[in-house]
């Protein structure tokens, strides 16, 4: 989506709005049951909560814990009215105690201070403070839910942010627009240099990920060991809104693939993808469909089989991430067993995909012990579908240091593959 002019969006977007419809309210799955999850790549379950709180990943991501702790806690105190009195995250429109309004007011605090250090001439500082401040409006936005028009807002202003960010750091972020079925999405390149051809990473988060949130992962890990870093969203999600998500869950990354060749920063014969979660899924698939453009793939926790089939695992799937399942699909009003009953399509098992014959390329899957979503099985499933493939299983605790630890294996399987 394009975005507007920083001046003054704050005030433009979140006007008072009373109709606005709340998140909770928007995808009404009948006969809904709701699962549980604790983890470090999805967060847990709180008795009381709609959404699923993700404190190890949004502390990952530079919040402050004791300003997270007091936002819940000022959702939980309101007193205001809720879509549902038993979900303390349903305060209906845009006002104290809303999910979107709490975190956006402190995404703008962030805003405005950086606006300060830039007029004193303190580009880096208030880069970072820009980088916080897209951080709380994409939280704001939390879980991305279509239709939701305060989240819609946030995720403008998210965006935005993140692109002020960038801009400010000693470093290049270049946009590709890439062309698929007539339209056209967004994908973001991060340089840590200009002068060579780089080994390049394509990186997507999970269906509940904007392609914003994904910057500590160049920072703190890919930069600094010298690759370019290309972010995309999943289908149904941020730039990429406008196409459904559906069993072929490469498709978008393919034709950023096919046109990355086009991009003269990047060494086209060292190419990898690395995803997250549902983005695990789309790198493994996308490494069977263009096994000649890509070294290597990496699925980090991903939706891999599993959990799309096994009914024990189904059954802990959360009630937020079936509306996140439904609205990504287009199938809002749809039961909770319509919604379920096509999981089993994204499976690249069922798919034939992986289990039936091995592709030259090495791929790594890795993810925390007791994965609900990525159990050691799945991780097994890719490396014997991949000559050279590995299966990484990591401790689980601490739940904090997931992504760290993580991060490190990707790290040191990508300097093995991308030599």
């Amino acid at each position: 989506m394009s975005e507007p002019s920083p001046e003054n969006l704050s005030e433009k977007l979140f006007a008072p709005r009373p109709t606005s419809k709340e998140t909770s309210s928007l995808v009404k799955i009948a006969h809904v049951r709701s699962g549980r999850v604790n983890n470090a790549l999805d967060g847990e379950s709180k008795a009381g909560w709609y959404r699923v709180l993700r404190r190890p990943q949004w502390i990952w991501q530079g919040v402050d814990p004791i300003q997270l702790e007091a936002v819940l806690a000022r959702i939980a105190s309101s007193t205001a009215q809720r879509t549902d009195e038993n979900l303390l995250d349903t305060v209906i429109g845009y006002k104290p105690g809303n999910w979107s309004y709490e975190w956006s007011q402190l995404g703008a605090i962030y805003q405005k201070q950086a606006r300060l250090l830039l007029n004193d001439g303190e580009k880096l500082k208030a880069s970072e403070l820009l980088l916080k401040a897209s951080t709380h409006y994409s939280i704001a936005a939390y879980p991305y839910i279509k239709g939701d028009q305060l989240a819609d807002q946030a995720e403008l202003q998210a965006n935005q942010s993140y692109r002020e960010a960038i801009e400010l750091r000693p470093h290049d972020m270049r946009t590709i627009n890439v062309k698929y079925e007539g339209k056209t999405f967004e994908a973001f390149i991060h340089l840590p240099r200009t002068d060579k051809l780089l080994p390049t990473v394509i990186v997507s988060g999970g269906l509940d990920t904007l392609q914003c949130d994904l910057w500590r992962l160049y920072e703190d890990y890919l930069g600094p060991a010298g690759y370019a870093m290309v972010t995309l969203d999943m289908p149904s999600v941020g730039h990429c809104d406008r196409w459904n998500l559906t069993e072929d869950t490469s498709r978008l990354h393919q034709a950023l693939l096919q046109q990355i060749r086009d991009v003269p920063w990047v060494d086209h014969h060292k190419v990898a993808m690395l995803g997250i979660r549902m983005g695990g899924n789309a790198a493994i698939r996308l490494g069977f469909m263009e096994p000649t453009r890509l070294k290597t793939c990496i699925s980090l926790g991903g939706a891999i089989n599993s959990v799309l089939t096994q009914p024990k695992l189904i059954e802990q799937i959360p009630r937020m991430f079936l509306d996140v399942l439904a609205s990504r699909m287009g199938k809002n009003g749809q039961s909770e067993a319509s919604i379920i009953s096509h999981l089993p399509a994204w499976s690249l098992k069922h798919q034939g995909i992986l289990g039936r014959r091995r592709i030259d390329m090495p791929m790594l899957g890795i993810s925390l012990k007791n994965d609900p979503v990525c159990p050691e099985m799945d991780n097994q499933l890719i490396a014997l579908s991949s000559y050279g493939g590995k299966a990484l299983t990591l401790p689980e605790k601490p739940l904090h240091d997931g992504y760290h630890r993580s991060m490190t294996e990707v790290v040191k399987w990508l300097d093995e593959k991308l030599a």
